[in-house]
């Protein structure tokens, strides 16, 4: 039997929310409807969407809430756009999901882009102290106004910071607050974000694809999310995944739902220490129901021992050189606690050594602009040249060696000599994940 332990966090439908599992009992495509007057869409302002829009910002405290159908991205987009005009400069944290830059290059924002703490250990970017990011803030506007601050709170491993301290400290700059809560639940409204995104699959019982954005106070115009999302949403929004953004939030916040999550954090907790027990070695952070293998520390890179645990059906979700995430979703099976280490425990005995070496942060300023304008980069003529020629040139398009997309290099970024070697060497923790060429400008 397969251990399916990657997103959608039903888990293959063992997880489904239940008002979204009675709906997907009908005869098939019944649920397939248009914006008749008994049921609206996002933009709407009667019928059953529009309800269940006002029903979930009550549930999870905004003062307003719109159902997405393309994902977190389409919403991260929309947010962007109603935050700051065109030719406005946003900040935004490097481990950026890549949409933002399509955000930034729809609306003809200047993202300012800003350095993360790095753990050499593992390999990862860390959340930004409350100190880290007042040094962000205070380099950033000392080039010019900002419109906007970007915060991925919790990180797609689960790694957390203050939240509330580095909004306030946000506000207190002056800027509107964006947190791509798309691993979270909406709990950055209590921190005082502005602006939140939320996926419905990621922690929640929802189908992929649907998600919501939330909105509370004065600092955003609820007028600019209305206009954006009409320009960048479907004019057909499916009916099912409306119906599984609002079915993922009632669950979540009903009592059966607060069960189910109390269940997996208990069956998740048991999990961790036996992985303690049996000495493997796990990532500290913030979501129970995010596992962190550190691969690193058994010396093996995270995506060979994805592809060992793939041939033998453990099925993860986010392998990087020096860790391996799993998601454990709504509904974890009771018996994982078991069968997951022991499988860990293989893989040490098959692929383990001496622990791999630090990695090394990449060669990048506290806040840095790129040095040609994205849309200027992203639409001029580029030519695919070996790395090793590239120092001097312009990146003209983003490298995002794994499907989350965060991006190692962004478009309009100069490639100097540090950054390529350090280009260089991501090559050989990537096994086959970054090409021997990159895309650059060809003038």
């Amino acid at each position: 039997m397969s251990l399916w332990l990657h997103l959608p966090a039903h888990g293959r439908g063992r997880g489904l929310a239940p008002g979204l599992r009675r709906l997907l009992r009908q005869v098939p495509a019944r649920w397939d409807v248009p914006e008749l007057p008994e049921v609206g869409g996002p933009l709407i302002p009667t019928g059953w969407v529009a309800e269940a829009q006002k029903e979930c910002a009550d549930l999870l405290g905004a003062e307003r809430c719109w159902f997405g159908v393309n994902g977190a991205s389409g919403l991260l987009q929309a947010s962007l756009l109603a935050m700051a005009g065109p030719g406005s400069r946003v900040l935004l944290p490097r481990n950026l999901h890549r949409s933002l830059l399509h955000g930034c290059l729809l609306g003809d924002l200047e993202p300012v882009l800003f350095d993360l703490p790095f753990d050499s250990a593992t390999g990862l970017w860390l959340p930004p102290s409350v100190a880290h990011l007042e040094r962000v803030i205070a380099a950033a506007q000392a080039h010019g106004p900002l419109a906007g601050l970007v915060l991925v709170h919790p990180s797609y491993q689960g790694l957390a910071g203050d939240l509330q301290a580095l909004v306030a400290l946000g506000h207190r700059a002056g800027l509107k607050v964006l947190v791509d809560q798309a691993h979270g639940q909406g709990e950055a409204l209590a921190a005082g974000a502005d602006l939140v995104v939320v996926s419905c699959q990621k922690s929640s019982g929802g189908l992929a694809q649907s998600a919501l954005v939330l909105l509370q106070g004065e600092r955003v115009d609820p007028g600019a999310i209305e206009r954006a999302l009409l320009w960048l949403q479907s004019s057909s929004p499916s009916a099912l995944l409306l119906a599984s953004a609002a079915a993922s939030v009632r669950h979540s916040t009903s009592a059966r739902g607060q069960d189910q999550r109390r269940r997996a954090f208990a069956i998740a907790g048991r999990l961790r220490r036996r992985c303690h027990q049996k000495q493997l070695p796990l990532v500290a952070n913030q979501d129970p129901l995010r596992l962190v293998l550190h691969t690193a520390a058994m010396g093996i890179n995270g995506l060979d021992a994805d592809g060992w645990l793939m041939e033998r059906g453990v099925i993860g979700e986010l392998p990087e050189p020096g860790t391996l995430t799993f998601c454990l979703g709504m509904q974890p099976p009771a018996w994982l606690e078991w069968r997951l280490p022991r499988h860990l425990l293989a893989l040490r005995r098959a692929l383990g050594g001496t622990p791999l070496p630090p990695f090394s942060a990449p060669p990048l300023p506290l806040v840095a602009s790129p040095a040609m304008p994205l849309q200027l980069a992203w639409r001029s003529p580029a030519i695919g040249v070996p790395l090793a020629d590239a120092v001097g040139r312009i990146a003209a398009e983003p490298l995002c060696p794994y499907p989350p997309g965060i991006p190692l290099l962004v478009p309009g970024e100069r490639i100097d000599g540090d950054r390529a070697a350090w280009l260089a060497n991501q090559q050989a923790l990537w096994p086959g994940q970054i090409a021997d060429t990159v895309k650059v400008v060809a003038t």
